[in-house]
């Protein structure tokens, strides 16, 4: 079984027609339902956020049966993300894809069980520090998106369970878990 980087792709990767949209609509669904877990497999595997649809992605090509996704195929599976409210085009143009590996809601649920499980109630982190610190080392959270967590940080703080402070700079901004 072929691999990208340590990550086991599944058998509809060696499978040429599987690099083509396929015409008939059942086969079709099948092969975005595929390409969707895919995806998402591979990006929390390799912690990957954000997918350029003209870039050089991984996944988008197989140099072993030497098949490639066009624009329309790449398009057509990160759209279907986006419809299933994992993953959010960054701009108009539909260049650059924002993966959601776990939804908001689910980063702040991980969130809280991260802060409970290290016994942070009343205690400040900084943003930083929750993304990149000792304590979330081998955590989903390590080396999240920016973007992401201050989301789910939001959403944390208007539900009350935790307090989002203003630094000097972004660098400073803090947390106040409220667990």
């Amino acid at each position: 079984m072929q691999t990208a980087g340590e990550h086991k792709l599944p058998h509809f990767f060696h499978y040429p027609p599987y690099f083509t949209l396929q015409p008939v609509r059942e086969t079709r669904e099948k092969q975005i339902q595929l390409w969707k877990e895919l995806i998402l497999d591979y990006c929390r595997a390799h912690k990957i956020f954000v997918i350029g649809l003209e870039e050089d992605f991984p996944l988008f090509s197989n140099p072993a049966i030497e098949r490639s996704l066009n624009h329309e195929a790449r398009e057509a599976f990160l759209s279907a993300l986006v419809l299933d409210g994992r993953a959010e085009w960054m701009d108009k143009s539909h260049r650059q894809c924002l993966i959601l590996w776990h939804r908001i809601k689910d980063w702040a649920d991980i969130i809280l069980h991260f802060a409970k499980e290290n016994g942070l109630e009343d205690s400040v982190m900084t943003v930083e520090e929750i993304r990149t610190g000792i304590e979330s080392r081998g955590t989903d959270i390590h080396g999240m998106d920016r973007g992401v967590l201050m989301r789910a940080l939001k959403l944390l703080e208007n539900k009350g369970k935790l307090a989002i402070f203003k630094g000097t700079s972004t660098d400073d901004e803090g947390v106040k878990f409220s667990v």
